[in-house]
Formats: structure tokens, C-alpha cells, sequence
């Protein structure tokens, strides 16, 4: 079914997922908020991504891969948007609750909000200390004024109006949502987050892919906040401390010993990474830079989200099974 002027766009940045394509599709389908598109922006993918998207209603569109950038991909999926609210997603992820769009674009209620992001989770495939990541930067509170612009794509909704105005960064080579979220602060705008507007989000990657991903966004966090360095020695302190409280968490949970060489692993390709990308020696802004690297707090804390109805994805993994067999 086409609705001609939805409430929200659901964009959805794609290359190669068609491991995952269907279970966020299912996932869409099912929500309780139906007033919208969706919009699948697509980088050449190879694989069966496309024949299981064409199996929902989305509107396919195409980037050549020599063309692609994170901010370049976003703006063309955002320019033939119709909704009112541009909800954007990474491929490999899928809601938890069938309210998951609903809960996302409630903060919007308050005008001044120009940007909600919704709380990620990993699954079981994800690393140890990425799930420590995801319970740093997205905790179980939610918070509809931030004090600092953090924000992440892989979940998240903006005003079509405001990004009318403000395009996102095509040149950045990553972290085109805090440029934006930045932009919006200095504009007088708030940032919310919603933590009951949960993800899981599929990550396992190589120890390669984890240092380009942290070297990547490194390179672009020097640009956005030029001012800002990681020496040497936060290389070091971030490291040891990060792999300590990774250490002590996965002993509370009883799960150290499987996780004792992946966890320094991880830690060591982040902040080397992260170093890499930074080049430079100066003292970085305290609220982001605490966000994106430090551990968590050496204390356990209990998941409030305990109502909301939970999506059954059953039928849609025996249809993305059955189809990426036929592509």
C-alpha cells in the first residue's frame, strides 16, 4: 500500500545485508504507527538484499559504490522523502517492540526537538565489550534534552524541514549524524533520546574491520570538532581502563573466561584505531568524548523496558532463508 503523504520516511542505507534485510522489513511491517514509506537506498549490492526487499513495500533507489558516502547515500534517500519526520536505520538492525516507530517519534511532540535517537542493544553474535559499548552510549534512561549533540544513524529520526536546510555532510567519512546534531545545537534545537525505542543491532566484525571502523569515525570526529586530539597516552589509559571494566563486568556475568582474549582484542583494534585517526596531541571535549570512549560505570543496571508488545519474526526468517536461496 502507498501512502501518499506519510507521517514519517523510513530510510535504509544497504550493501550486501541479506542476512538482515528481511527481519528489519518484517519488523517495519509490523508496527503499531503504519503512517509510513519506506525507502531503501541501495550501494550495489551482489547478494539477495534486493530480491527479499522487493518482497515489501519499499521504494528501491541506487548510489553507485564510487559515489557512496555515508552523508551522500542519506541525502538522496532524504530528498525524495514525502514524510513529515525522516526516520533513518542501518540495514542490520531490527526493532524489539512493535511500538518501536511510536516511542521514536513521540519526543517530536516538543517543537523545539530537532533529532530523537532510540536505544541499541546487541544480539548474541555481537562482541563482549560491544555490548559494553552499546550500554555506554544508549542507557536504559531516556532523555529528551541532551547537553551534548551524541546521536547515532543506525536509529534515529530528524525534521524533513530542518534537514532541508541542513543537508548532511557528504565528504565526512563517517559521523555525518553529530555534524548534523552539532549543527542543530548551535541552531538552538534540543536532542532527545528514547530509550524505549529499541534495536538490535548486528555487529561481527573482524578485528580489521573494528580498528577501520573506530579509525574511520576518528578521522571524522578531527574534522567535525577540530580542536580535539588522542594521544598516546589516552591510547593507553583508555585501553587498560576499557579492557579492566570489560574484565570485571564479564566475571559478574560469569562469562570471563570464553571472553579473555576477544575482549582485549576488540579494545586494543577501538583505540588503535581511534589514535590513527586522531594524529594529534590535545585535550578533547569532556561529555562526547566520555560518551564515545569511556567504560561504563563498574556497577550492573536493570533493563526497564518491560512492557510493549514483542515482534514475532518467525515467518519472516523462513521467507528471507527461502529467498536468499533462489537469488
Amino acid at each position: 500500500m502507498i501512502i501518499m503523504n506519510p507521517k514519517a520516511s523510513i530510510i535504509i542505507r544497504c550493501y550486501n545485508e541479506e542476512r538482515h534485510i528481511g527481519k528489519l522489513l518484517s519488523g517495519i511491517s509490523q508496527q503499531t504507527c503504519q503512517d509510513f514509506e519506506v525507502i531503501l537506498v541501495d550501494s550495489g549490492s551482489t547478494d539477495a538484499t534486493l530480491a527479499i526487499a522487493s518482497h515489501y513495500p519499499v521504494n528501491i533507489i541506487s548510489i553507485k559504490p564510487e559515489e557512496f558516502s555515508f552523508g551522500r547515500s542519506l541525502n538522496r534517500g532524504c530528498h525524495i522523502a514525502k514524510g513529515e519526520y525522516l526516520v533513518i536505520v542501518s540495514a542490520h538492525v531490527y526493532p524489539i517492540h512493535k511500538d518501536w516507530l511510536e516511542q521514536l517519534l513521540r519526543p517530536f511532540d516538543t517543537p523545539q526537538v530537532a533529532l530523537v535517537y532510540g536505544k541499541q542493544r546487541g544480539d548474541e553474535v555481537s562482541k563482549y565489550s560491544e555490548h559494553q559499548v552499546f550500554s555506554r552510549w544508549f542507557p536504559e534512561e531516556s532523555n529528551y534534552n541532551q547537553t551534548h549533540p551524541f546521536c547515532n544513524n543506525a536509529n534515529a529520526a530528524i525534521r524533513k524541514s530542518l534537514w532541508q536546510k541542513f543537508p548532511y555532510d557528504e565528504q565526512l567519512t563517517g559521523l555525518e549524524d553529530l555534524a548534523w546534531a552539532k549543527a542543530m545545537f548551535n541552531e538552538g534545537y534540543c536532542i532527545a533520546y528514547a530509550s524505549e525505542a529499541e534495536i538490535v543491532h548486528v555487529h561481527n566484525e573482524s578485528p580489521r574491520r573494528i580498528y577501520n571502523r573506530y579509525r574511520r569515525e576518528a578521522i571524522a570526529f578531527r574534522e567535525i570538532f577540530p580542536q580535539e586530539n588522542f594521544n598516546l597516552i589516552d591510547f593507553l589509559r583508555l585501553f587498560i581502563g576499557n579492557v579492566a571494566a570489560d574484565y570485571y563486568h564479564a566475571f559478574i556475568d560469569k562469562v570471563l573466561i570464553q571472553n579473555l582474549i576477544e575482549i582485549p582484542v576488540f579494545r586494543l583494534m577501538q583505540f588503535w584505531g581511534a589514535y590513527r585517526g586522531f594524529h594529534q596531541n590535545a585535550q578533547a571535549l569532556k561529555q562526547l568524548r566520555q560518551t564515545f570512549y569511556y567504560p561504563r560505570q563498574l556497577n550492573r543496571t536493570k533493563n526497564i523496558r518491560e512492557s510493549g508488545e514483542v515482534i514475532d519474526y518467525s515467518k519472516s526468517l523462513k521467507q528471507e532463508i527461502t529467498i536468499g536461496k533462489l537469488h
